[in-house]
């Protein structure tokens, strides 16, 4: 029995649909409806305006991405459960590359957009910390979400031109920058049950 699809998805599906064959600074909201099949209440309902269905939008990744958290990388060293998690979400933005590259042309040249946005981008970034099961509080925390998030952003430069099958350049660049981070800042320190590779061995909970 087929599942039905929910209003926001439909939504979310639609403008990235759109997005991709028509860019997105001139996209409105009326398009969005009418291809989803929604009236503009119903629309507004659900996401008031165009940049809460890019917010949808990621917050479906971070479920989807959160979900599929694999129990047998709990043992491997922190740098190999960042790579699984940071891999998943681009396996899962993969269908709607094409959307994502114009969505990205348009608005990152805008600074107060990039701004606006930043605290939305940063939650994804703690929920990959989360699920590599890396703590992404206090100090030692803040300096992991940098990390990551200039080494997922770098990723995404790479993701966006990679058109091999298996994603094959995008694996290589993150692993490298995960390998540099590892050996030149270990900034993203260790996960909670033993020492690795990114780890400082004496870590105390006041240091956390």
């Amino acid at each position: 029995m087929a599942t039905e699809t929910s209003t926001e998805d439909r939504v979310i599906d639609a403008a990235l649909d759109l997005a991709a064959s028509q860019g997105w600074r001139g996209l409105g909201l009326r398009e969005i409806a009418a291809a989803a099949g929604v009236g503009l209440a119903e629309l507004y309902d659900a996401f008031p305006g165009k940049d809460a269905i890019l917010d949808g939008y990621a917050r479906r990744l971070d479920r989807a991405a959160l979900a599929g958290e694999g129990l047998d990388m709990a043992g491997e060293p922190a740098r190999d459960r960042l790579f699984d998690t940071v891999m998943r979400r681009l396996d899962l933005m993969e269908p709607h590359k094409a959307a994502i590259a114009a969505i990205l042309h348009d608005v990152t040249r805008d600074p107060l957009w990039a701004a606006c946005h930043a605290p939305g981008f940063l939650r994804s970034i703690d929920w990959l910390l989360e699920a590599a099961d890396l703590r992404a509080a206090r100090c030692r925390g803040a300096l992991r979400r940098a990390g990551l998030a200039a080494i997922y952003l770098d990723t995404i430069r790479v993701w966006l031109r990679d058109d091999s099958p298996d994603l094959a350049r995008t694996m290589a660049a993150l692993d490298r920058r995960l390998r540099q981070a590892d050996g030149a800042m270990r900034f993203l320190a260790r996960g909670p049950r033993r020492p690795d590779t990114w780890t400082d061995e004496a870590e105390s909970p006041a240091a956390r």
